[in-house]
C-alpha cells in the first residue's frame, strides 16, 4: 500500500478525454427541452453557457499548468482562499459525481431494458455500475482506455451527424424531406418566446457542460500534465463550437422548434432530426451512441469522485484510508467508498419514493455554478501569488483581472436567475442548504484563516 497515484494515463487518453469530455448524454437527451423552450434562439443559450465554460476553463488551466494536482480546483481553493474553501468545494464536487452514478446507470438501464425487455432494469443498472467499478479498481489505465473508446464513439457520431445534416441542409441528401435553414426564422421568428425563454434554456444547457474540467484532474496522472492541460484548455473553444453549437444548429435548421417530437419523452432532438433526414431507421444506432455517452459519464463519475476523495484525504479532510493506493497506484478505498454511495443511489432510485430521490438529485443542481465560482475566486487570488513569485504558467487568463471579475458577476447573475425561475428554485434552495451544511463543517474543522503551510500539506499527503 502506498499514497501516490500512478501516472498511468497515456497522452492519447488525456487528449481524447479533453476532446470528448464535454460531450455528455445531456447533449443528446436534454437539448430537446432547451430547443422547445427557446426555439432557434437556443443557439444563444448554448453560446452564453459555452462562453462561461471557456472562461472558467481558462482560469482553471492557468492554475493547473502552474501546479498540476489531482485535487484540481479543490486544492487551489485550499491554497488561494483557505482550507475551509477547499474542504467545502471538494465535498460538494464529490457529492455531485456520486449522485451522477445512479442517474447514468438508470439511463443506461432504460436503453438496455428496451433491447432486452425480459430482464429487470435494476439488474442492468447494477451490472453497468459494477463493471465500471471493477475496471477502475484495476488501474487508471483501464479508466483511460475505456474512456478513449467511449469518447471516440461520441466524436465519430457527432461529426457524422453534422456532416449528414449539412448534406440535408444543402438539399443533396437522398431521402431527406427538408433542406435550407428557413426553420431558423419561420414559426414566429428566431426568438419566438422572448429573451426570458433564452435565459431559461441557458439554465437547462449550462449543466450539460459539467465534466469539461475533468481533464485537469486526469492530466495529473499522466507523464506530462502541463502539456495535456494546455492542449485541452486551448482547444475548448472549438470543441464547444463544433459539438454543441454545430450539432444543435443542424437540429434547429432541420426541425421546427415547435415540432411535437422535441417534447416526446420517447424521442429527442437528434432522433427528430434523423426522422426529417429520412434516417429514422438509425434509431438503434443513436441509442447505442447515447448508451456509450451514458457509460462514459458513469465511468468519469467513478473516476472523478474517487480522485476528489483521494485529494481530500491527502489534505486531512476525509478518512485517512481514502488516500492509500494499491501497488498499481490506484486509490482503491476511495473508489470503493464512492461506488458504495453510487450503488445505494441505484438501489434507492428503484426503492425510494420518486419525490425523495428527486430531492437528492435536486441537491446537486447548482453545484456546477458553485464550482465555477470557486475556480474564479481562486484564480483571482492565485494569479497575484504567481505574479509575486515571478511564475508564468503555460496558460494565462485573458484580460486579468477584468475578465475574471466579469465571470464572477455572470455566475452570480445566473444564481439569481435560478432564484427567480420557479422551475429551478428548488434546485438552488436544496443546493444552498447542502452547501451551508458542508461549509459549516469546513469552517468548524479548519477555521477561516489563511491556507495551511506547504510543509503541513506535504506532511499530510505522505502519511
Amino acid at each position: 500500500m502506498g499514497s501516490h497515484l500512478q501516472a498511468g494515463l497515456k497522452p492519447r487518453h488525456v487528449t481524447m478525454i479533453s476532446i470528448a469530455g464535454v460531450i455528455g448524454a445531456g447533449l443528446f437527451v436534454g437539448s430537446a427541452k432547451a430547443i422547445a423552450t427557446a426555439g432557434p434562439a437556443v443557439l444563444i443559450a448554448y453560446a452564453l453557457a459555452g462562453t462561461l465554460v471557456v472562461l472558467v476553463m481558462r482560469m482553471l488551466g492557468e492554475m493547473a499548468t502552474a501546479q498540476p494536482d489531482t485535487g484540481s480546483f479543490s486544492t487551489y481553493a485550499d491554497r488561494a482562499i483557505g482550507p475551509w474553501a477547499g474542504f467545502s468545494i471538494g465535498w460538494l464536487y464529490w457529492w455531485f459525481w456520486v449522485i451522477v452514478i445512479p442517474v447514468e446507470a438508470t439511463a443506461g438501464a432504460l436503453i438496455l431494458g428496451d433491447w432486452f425487455p425480459g430482464v429487470p432494469q435494476w439488474v442492468f443498472a447494477l451490472v453497468i455500475t459494477g463493471l465500471l467499478v471493477v475496471t477502475n479498481l484495476f488501474s487508471v489505465g483501464n479508466y483511460g482506455e475505456f474512456e478513449f473508446w467511449f469518447a471516440l464513439v461520441k466524436v465519430i457520431a457527432i461529426v457524422a451527424f453534422i456532416v449528414v445534416g449539412a448534406l440535408a441542409i444543402f438539399g443533396v441528401l437522398p431521402g431527406s424531406d427538408t433542406s435550407g435553414v428557413s426553420n431558423l426564422w419561420t414559426n414566429d421568428g428566431f426568438m419566438p418566446n422572448g429573451f426570458g425563454a433564452v435565459l431559461s434554456a441557458m439554465l437547462v444547457t449550462m449543466f450539460t457542460f459539467m465534466g469539461t474540467e475533468i481533464v485537469t484532474i486526469a492530466a495529473a496522472e499522466s507523464p506530462n500534465p502541463e502539456a495535456g492541460i494546455r492542449k485541452a484548455v486551448n482547444s475548448v473553444i472549438w470543441r464547444i463550437s463544433l459539438f454543441y453549437l454545430g450539432s444543435i444548429f443542424v437540429v434547429v435548421a432541420l426541425v421546427p422548434w415547435n415540432d411535437p417530437a422535441l417534447v416526446d419523452e420517447n424521442s429527442g432532438s437528434y432522433q427528430a432530426a434523423l426522422e426529417r433526414m429520412g434516417l429514422g431507421g438509425l434509431t438503434t444506432v443513436l441509442e447505442f451512441v447515447i448508451l456509450t455517452a451514458v457509460a462514459s459519464c458513469l465511468n468519469s463519475a467513478l473516476y472523478t469522485a474517487s480522485r476528489m476523495a483521494f485529494s481530500l484525504s491527502s489534505r486531512g479532510d476525509a478518512p485517512a484510508g481514502w488516500s492509500r493506493t494499491t501497488s498499481r497506484g490506484v486509490p482503491a478505498n476511495a473508489i470503493i467508498a464512492s461506488s458504495v454511495v453510487g450503488f445505494l443511489g441505484v438501489v434507492g432510485n428503484y426503492l425510494l419514493p420518486e419525490k425523495i430521490f428527486g430531492y437528492l438529485l435536486a441537491s446537486s443542481g447548482a453545484i456546477a455554478l458553485f464550482v465555477y465560482l470557486a475556480i474564479a475566486l481562486s484564480q483571482l487570488r492565485m494569479r497575484r501569488q504567481l505574479d509575486d513569485e515571478g511564475t508564468r504558467p503555460a496558460v494565462r487568463m485573458w484580460l486579468y483581472p477584468g475578465l475574471t471579475y466579469a465571470t464572477i458577476t455572470f455566475i452570480v447573475a445566473v444564481l439569481v436567475l435560478m432564484l427567480v425561475q420557479e422551475g429551478h428554485r428548488l434546485e438552488l434552495g436544496l443546493s444552498l442548504a447542502l452547501a451551508a451544511v458542508i461549509l459549516a463543517i469546513g469552517i468548524s474543522r479548519r477555521g477561516t484563516g489563511p491556507h495551511r503551510s506547504v510543509e503541513t500539506e506535504q506532511a499530510r499527503s505522505t502519511r
